[in-house]
């Protein structure tokens, strides 16, 4: 190779070495198209009524159009065809309520304008040009006034803002513009048949075709987030209880146990709007029972409370103390039960929730509150465990003998010991001339780290007490879908949903004594 060619190769290399912002820039080129296409695929294939909704405006937005292209109906309509395109833009939502709410508030607050337009224009009409404009301002000031007080009403807020909004520009659009412009009276006729002829195209798409409607998402959102609840409790035993490094593993915030909470307790906005569009929407009912689509919003809530448990749990999974492994091996068993029957619980909820169907626990609560005592019983049965660390480990460490011969984790004493001296070195290469302010700091956090030394089984007993809450909690949300129920006119379950149901239950402990099976077997296979 020549000389040269190797020179110029060197000082590439170089070059790259030391500037290397234009390769990543190429390469960010390179696999921009890629990720585009893949992002775009992934929003249509979660939820492909995105892209029928895509097709419905695009085919709306074509039918108003022709308004403006063809020429016959251009001349019945003129230029305010463009409102109705407007319209279109503005009005024609996701879901069906969300259209209906918009439209009809949109033509309701034209309208209102445009008569009380004619309302001022009809008695200002006799005046002289000064009078006229006094009169105009004063309306102006007072219809402007009036009606933004107005919207700080919550009920007028929730429900009706966007037509009172409507209302006040339309209103103020054609009240000054009369001072001005001649016949502008025949114009606001106009361009409220034009809106009126976009609602309708919107409503024709958001009825008719392939209708999305806000209560049947409220609904079917609410199982899901019984469902998801159920999957992060099942994570979160199964991470505490399953861990084959003797150390919790750190869950990262896009796992399924942090998506499985993080979806209850981030659902309060859009509970409440699909809740408010849903009261738009005709009656779901054969009798036409007006549907209470709030007692959702209150569920949501109960279950937002149920689910902070959840965090709590997941919170015990990623906290710096940690139970000896023997002493969680020595409870697994009823924790286990405890949490699988309030999961099964949940799951049941959800089932009854998508059917619409009445809830019947008997069963299932006759378990739980089996599991309770079997938990009770074994945690009375070693008192000595949750009262003093020498003890508890001499306790610890011989039901553990039998057990497994699998080594405990290191004590409390040892990691906080590990943690003192720590700070014992920090304090020693601080300054002589530091603060007694900054001595008195590390004073505090050994009393307080000391203090927790009384019982190894401490960070145990705060996960046991947050299931025993949890079970606390669950009734509450039984009984709020126990009224769902009868306030939505569930139908009462049938032989073949009890069926159903003792088959899924079966299945879910089938599932979990061959899961258990498992564990004791790697278990032994270990030992």
């Amino acid at each position: 190779m020549p000389k040269a060619m190797k020179v110029d190769q060197l000082s590439q290399k170089e070059e790259t070495r030391i500037n290397p912002q234009p390769n990543i820039l190429m390469k960010k080129a390179r696999t921009l198209p890629v990720y585009v296409c893949r992002n775009i695929w992934k929003v249509g294939k979660d939820d492909p009524r995105r892209v029928i909704h895509a097709l419905k405006v695009g085919v709306a937005l074509t039918l108003v159009s022709f308004l403006y292209l063809l020429e016959p109906l251009f001349e019945g309509v003129g230029q305010n065809a463009m409102w109705a395109v407007i319209t279109v833009v503005v009005v024609l939502e996701f879901t069906a309520g969300a259209t209906l709410c918009k439209g009809l508030n949109r033509g309701f607050g034209t309208l209102c304008a445009v008569s009380l337009a004619f309302f001022i224009e009809f008695m200002a009409e006799e005046t002289g040009r000064v009078y006229r404009a006094v009169f105009i301002g004063a309306t102006v000031f007072l219809v402007g006034f009036m009606s933004t007080y107005l919207r700080f009403f919550p009920f007028i807020k929730k429900n009706y803002d966007y037509g009172v909004v409507i209302f006040l520009l339309t209103f103020n659009l054609i009240t000054v513009s009369s001072f001005r412009v001649q016949n502008v009276l025949h114009m606001a006729q106009e361009r409220l048949y034009t809106i009126a002829i976009g609602c309708g195209i919107c409503l024709l798409m958001s009825l008719l075709i392939f209708p999305n409607w806000s209560g049947e998402d409220l609904h079917r959102s609410t199982a899901r987030k019984f469902e998801a609840l159920a999957k992060s409790i099942e994570g979160c035993i199964d991470e505490y209880f399953h861990d084959k490094d003797d150390k919790v593993s750190e869950n990262k915030l896009d796992g399924p146990i942090y998506k499985g909470y993080r979806a209850v307790l981030d659902s309060k906005f859009s509970d409440e709007t699909l809740a408010s569009f849903a009261s738009w929407e005709p009656r779901p009912t054969r009798h036409c029972h007006k549907y209470p689509w709030q007692q959702y919003v209150k569920l949501g809530t109960v279950l937002r409370h149920f689910g902070y448990t959840a965090v709590a749990l997941h919170g015990c999974l990623q906290s710096e103390i940690q139970a000896p492994k023997s002493v969680r091996l020595l409870f697994r068993d009823p924790c286990m039960r405890v949490a699988s029957e309030v999961s099964k619980v949940l799951v049941e909820l959800a089932y009854s929730i998508s059917n619409r169907r009445l809830f019947s626990h008997d069963a299932l609560s006759d378990h739980l509150h089996e599991a309770l005592q079997d938990l009770n019983s074994a945690i009375k049965s070693h008192p000595r465990l949750f009262l003093g660390s020498k003890n508890g480990r001499k306790v610890t460490e011989t039901k553990h003998e039998k057990a497994s011969s699998a080594v405990a984790l290191p004590s409390l004493k040892t990691d906080t010991s590990v943690m003192l001296q720590w700070k014992s070195n920090r304090i020693a290469d601080q300054p002589k001339n530091s603060s007694e302010q900054k001595q008195l700091r590390p004073t505090l956090s050994k009393l307080a780290i000391t203090t927790l030394e009384f019982s190894e089984a401490l960070p145990f007993a705060a996960f046991a007490s947050l299931l025993v809450e949890m079970v606390a909690r669950l009734e509450l949300v039984i009984e709020e879908v126990e009224e769902l129920g009868r306030a939505a006119y569930f139908r009462e379950p049938t032989a073949s949903d009890e069926l159903t149901i003792k088959v899924k239950i079966d299945n879910m402990r089938q599932d979990e004594n061959s899961h258990d099976l498992h564990a004791h077997e790697v278990h032994r296979i270990v030992d």
